[in-house]
């Protein structure tokens, strides 16, 4: 049985050890499902240097910036979004055909299914140079993909051989495949990296922390907050950096845009550890590289947290009891015995309910890519 890591399916992510100037980038995903409870049919989410700047789903169907400077093409092209959704409508429908021919090809009959396809260019703002992409997968596991240099195609999956029988013989569509790739999509991308420039090329440093769950588990040191999500998370001993006994962990993005990372230290450490080892950061456009000591005393694990949380659980309640006692005491003394002039107050209208607050609800996101879908048929 597949697993669905949706923000897998929909975000690429690649994090290299030597930080170089970053590779701007263009990425379309297009996914169908059926029968997945909560989904939309049909997605397509674009990015640009891994934001994501547009999108379309088949409940709103329409195609919507999901950055404010991403409207900025509408100056040259008013009708930009407008042919967009009009690609994003035609490649549902496509799509749909895409599911039940794999279905046929695998001998399936029912239960849940997806079709993804991945495809954009990346570009090198300082060479010019351009590449291009396009893969196709079903269920989680890769089916078919587009080799641009020799426009032909690469069956992954034996049930993938009559696609590619039939798109081998599509001279025309590979021809543009391949223009769309090196010429069509990278001058997109060159525009979008232009309206973007200040948000894309910013950089935020991390916040810097080593974790431990147990004295026996491995040190983590956990990077989070940065951007971009080019950068390099090691340990060094001694000065020189360790391959042994280190795990890098996945690049994942936060939710307000930036990225975290995590190395984790497996080796057993000697009893001068301290001074010895230390996690360093490193960012794409930044020189100066951050280095936090190993250091017992900084480490944070489950054992202080929950020790944290029982001394709160235990004193904050006292505390509260101490600076309410006063103010008990008063008022049981009040009760029982009432000021000379007490009188009962007049029956008074209590106030009227508050109006609920407004519920906004946000318009569904939309975009495609920009090119028609190809069929895995």
């Amino acid at each position: 049985m597949w697993k669905m890591n949706l923000f897998g399916l929909f975000v690429v992510v690649v994090q290299i050890h030597s930080v170089t100037p970053v590779l701007h980038s263009l990425k379309y995903f297009q996914t169908a499902s059926s029968h997945i409870p909560n989904l939309a049919s049909f997605l397509v989410v674009g990015y640009v240097d891994g934001v994501q700047v547009v999108s379309y789903d088949s409940k709103s169907r329409k195609a919507k910036a999901k950055q404010d400077w991403m409207n900025k093409i509408t100056a040259e092209d008013p009708h930009y979004w407008e042919g967009q959704t009009q690609i994003g409508i035609g490649n549902e429908q496509a799509y749909k055909v895409n599911i039940e021919t794999a279905k046929l090809r695998f001998n399936q009959t029912g239960g849940v299914h997806m079709v993804q396809r991945m495809h954009g260019c990346e570009w090198d703002d300082e060479t010019d140079e351009v590449d291009g992409w396009e893969h196709q997968s079903y269920d989680g596991e890769d089916f078919i993909s587009f080799d641009l240099s020799t426009l032909r195609w690469i069956a992954v999956k034996p049930q993938a051989v009559a696609s590619k029988h039939k798109l081998d013989q599509a001279d025309a569509w590979n021809q543009y495949q391949k223009h769309y790739l090196t010429e069509i999509c990278p001058s997109y991308l060159k525009k979008f990296v232009s309206y973007g420039r200040d948000f894309l090329m910013r950089t935020e440093l991390p916040v810097v922390s080593l974790l431990q769950k147990t004295p026996s588990s491995p040190i983590t040191c956990h990077a989070s907050g940065f951007y971009p999500s080019v950068s390099a998370l090691f340990w060094r001993k001694d000065g020189e950096e360790l391959h042994e006994d280190v795990e890098i962990g996945e690049l994942l993005p936060n939710h307000d845009g930036t990225f975290q990372t995590t190395a984790h230290l497996k080796a057993e450490l000697p009893a001068d550890a301290e001074g010895r080892y230390e996690c360093v950061f490193q960012l794409a456009g930044v020189e100066d590289e951050m280095v936090t000591k190993l250091d017992r005393r900084s480490i944070l694990s489950n054992r202080e947290e929950d020790a944290t949380k029982v001394t709160l659980a235990v004193v904050v309640p006292l505390a509260l009891l101490a600076l309410l006692a006063p103010l008990l005491v008063l008022l049981v003394k009040r009760h029982k015995s009432p000021p000379a002039n007490y009188a009962p107050a007049s029956a008074d209208a209590s106030d009227p309910d508050p109006e609920p607050a407004s519920k906004s609800v946000s318009e569904p996101d939309s975009e495609t890519a920009s090119d028609s879908g190809t069929s895995s048929s």
